[in-house]
């Protein structure tokens, strides 16, 4: 069966792990890179760090908002170290590029990540040219989803209708504040078939393929 997204006006994407598939490694290489930034700043065993880099990210919803908080990390240091990465393990993908180019309506990037990271992700892939929007960490003084009130921030701020959005996700949690405001959820990645959250509307492996199967409105 189709997703119905017929009353879907905004197309608002995570962009890590969502717009490329999880099998890239190319996060292997960023979560690498924050484990040697937590042995540089707490002095920790690379175990221990590694340890402590996902006990913010579960607590905080982002391994930097613990190092700021606890470590005085300057967030422009911590982003600083992906500016560089090769981009080599991301391919274009077509059938994607397509697949959203055919969305009508505005299309968003909503990511933890910051601007210069996100750029340059998306033009690696060929999606520079098809959002509207960046909302990154930068744009909400750092504070990462799933806090929810960012989510009520961007969707005020930037004149997000809610019930006429579909909010697409590779990190279930994410997706909860998304749903409580009445946003249609995606869960995408290859676990997303297992997931039996209530709060996610539909759950696709693959990105492009549902997006070109998706029934969408007529564009004007």
């Amino acid at each position: 069966m189709t997703a119905d997204l017929r009353h879907i006006e905004t197309w608002l994407f995570d962009l890590d792990n969502t717009l490329y598939p999880v099998e890239s490694g190319f996060m292997g290489e960023i979560e690498r890179r924050i484990t040697d930034f937590v042995v540089k700043v707490t002095g920790l065993q690379r175990e221990e760090a590694y340890k402590l880099q996902k006990v913010y990210l579960r607590d905080h919803g982002l391994s930097l908002t613990g190092l700021m908080l606890h470590h005085g990390v300057d967030p422009a240091d911590y982003h600083a170290l992906f500016h560089d990465l090769s981009l080599e393990s991301l391919a274009r993908d077509p059938e994607l590029v397509e697949a959203i180019g055919r969305l009508p309506g505005r299309r968003l990037i909503f990511t933890n990540a910051d601007d210069v990271h996100a750029r340059r992700v998306l033009e690696r892939l060929g999606l520079d040219e098809l959002f509207d929007e960046v909302f990154h960490i930068g744009s909400f003084d750092y504070v990462p989803k799933p806090d929810p009130d960012v989510f009520r921030r961007m969707s005020a701020e930037h004149a997000v209708a809610p019930q006429a959005t579909a909010f697409f996700e590779d990190a279930e949690r994410n997706l909860a504040p998304a749903a409580a405001l009445g946003m249609t959820t995606v869960l995408v990645g290859p676990h997303a078939p297992a997931s039996t959250a209530p709060f996610v509307d539909y759950k696709t492996e693959k990105l492009a393929p549902f997006l070109r199967d998706a029934q969408v409105r007529e564009a004007a």
